[in-house]
Order: C-alpha cells, then sequence, then structure tokens
C-alpha cells in the first residue's frame, strides 16, 4: 500500500470542498469488514483520485461529457470505449466522469491489462481508487454483485496507434460481449475525442516493453500530454444480456458477432463526436 487511507482523506480533505467529499459517502461500496473491498478498494482512496484527476478534468482537459444518462443508475453494466493516448488518461477522465454523473455515485471498476496491477506503487494506488486485474474471476464477482466494470476491448494495440489512424479502432477483443451474454449486463458505448491527439508518438519500442510483459511501448513526440479538449459520448446501452441465453456465452460465433456490434456502435459514437467538434483544443 502506498500509504494509509488517513492521509489519502487528509489529502483529500485539504484539496476538496466539504460538500464533494459528503456526497462520496454515498458511493456503492461493499466493505469486505476490513475497510477495503474485496479486490482492495477503499472509500478515502476514491476520494483521493477525485482530487487529483478533478483539475486535470476541469481545466487542463475540459472535458465535455454527453449522453451520461445512459449510464446506469444501479446492477451490473460494461462500460466500453476506445483506448489511446500512450497513457491511460483516456480511462482517468471516464472513471471521474461516471462518479461525477451517477447518483448516489458508482465507481466504475476499470478492468487492467495483466502487468498494470504489478507496477510499483502505481498498481496498488489504482487498485485503492477501483482498478482490477483482467481476469475472468475479478469481472464475474464484479458482475455478479452488481458492480460497472470499464474495458478497452482493444487492449495495448490501442494506444500504440500511429497519428494516422488515430480513431480507427483495432479490432476488439470479445471478452466483454461473453461477460454481457453470461451475466446479463448492459453494455454501454462510449467514444472517447481527444486522447488520440494528447501524446503523438514518434514510433514505439518492443525492448522497452518487455520488462512489463508488454508487446511495446510508444515512444511519444512530447514529454507530457497536450491540453486537448476531451469530449465523452456515451451511448444508449446495447442488451445482449436480453438478446442471447447466458449458455451463448460458450459459443465463439455468436460472442465474435456480438464484439463487432459493441465496436460498431462506439465507432458510430466516436464518428458523430468528430463530425460535430469545433477542433482539436476546442
Amino acid at each position: 500500500m502506498p500509504f494509509p487511507p488517513a492521509v489519502a482523506r487528509i489529502l483529500a480533505q485539504a484539496s476538496q470542498p466539504p460538500e464533494a467529499l459528503q456526497r462520496l459517502e454515498a458511493m456503492h461500496f461493499q466493505d469486505a469488514g476490513h475497510g477495503y473491498d474485496a479486490f482492495g478498494m477503499h472509500p478515502d482512496f476514491v476520494a483521493l483520485g477525485t482530487t487529483i484527476a478533478g483539475p486535470l478534468y476541469d481545466r487542463y482537459f475540459r472535458v465535455e461529457s454527453t449522453g451520461h444518462q445512459h449510464i446506469p443508475q444501479h446492477g451490473p453494466a460494461i462500460l466500453v470505449a476506445n483506448h489511446s493516448g500512450n497513457i491511460p488518461i483516456d480511462g482517468m477522465m471516464m472513471w471521474l466522469d461516471v462518479v461525477r454523473h451517477t447518483d448516489p455515485p458508482r465507481v466504475p471498476r476499470a478492468v487492467a491489462d495483466h502487468f498494470v496491477p504489478s507496477l510499483p506503487f502505481v498498481g496498488t494506488l489504482f487498485a485503492r481508487s477501483g482498478m482490477v486485474g483482467g481476469s475472468a474471476g475479478n469481472a464475474r464477482a464484479l458482475l455478479e454483485a452488481g458492480e460497472l466494470l470499464m474495458i478497452f476491448p482493444e487492449g495495448t494495440p490501442g494506444i500504440v496507434k500511429p497519428w494516422a489512424e488515430r480513431y480507427k479502432l483495432r479490432r476488439f477483443r470479445v471478452g466483454h460481449a461473453e461477460l454481457a451474454i453470461r451475466h446479463g449486463a448492459q453494455v454501454v458505448p462510449c467514444a472517447v475525442i481527444g486522447a488520440e491527439e494528447q501524446m503523438p508518438q514518434l514510433t514505439t519500442s518492443r525492448r522497452l516493453g518487455k520488462p512489463f510483459g508488454i508487446p511495446e511501448v510508444p515512444i511519444p513526440a512530447v514529454p507530457v500530454p497536450l491540453p486537448v479538449r476531451y469530449h465523452l459520448h456515451w451511448g444508449e446501452p446495447l442488451r445482449l444480456d436480453l438478446e442471447h441465453q447466458p449458455a451463448d456465452a460458450d459459443d465463439p460465433e455468436i460472442v465474435r458477432q456480438a464484439a463487432a456490434r459493441v465496436q460498431a456502435a462506439v465507432q458510430a459514437l466516436i464518428d458523430r463526436g468528430l463530425k460535430a467538434r469545433r477542433g482539436i483544443f476546442r
């Protein structure tokens, strides 16, 4: 653990107005009996996460969000979006957007690639704010508990896309579709506009990725993300769970077709978002 919850609470209290922290006290949280949930999330670290992400959301990336009424207020659901930007700021902005626009607040559980939880300090800090390792057991337990999952089906190939291929989705992995069908969860598509331009890359390196088990690491052309404007577009839920029986999750072709439908929905939101955008920084 990077530091105890009491320190996280003090840091959050020093940086946020009391009413903002009071609102977070109503968040959906299942205490495992020792202040943390079964996956290591703690409310004080969620509050600290909103403290850290808030200035980036409000002032640096100036996030505009539409369609967040489609995010379910209760029950299991899977939030699915495009992934880009070299570093996972897109996930951070989506995470805060959901916390702010659900009442009572819901904390989306970001499903991370296998190497993220093992990262020193950062992996633990992310886990305390709700991130989970990307295993089928973790996803099953969370959906059965009525939680929100946040999944980027492009995975690492999404964040290493070259500039010329921005906003062109890599083929989605199918795990989110299988989970939705098997566990009766609706799928909410989301388009993240802006992240694809935040850190143009020069090249990628396989050598730098080896220590973390990552296929390749992007080498950005800028040292820090550019102050692009983020636009989040949430779409209407896809009810794969109503169109299929749980047993259909064992049929690879059904799952592949379902994942393709989700990808098409995300791409449609991206296309509409790009058409409506006034500029990269506006």
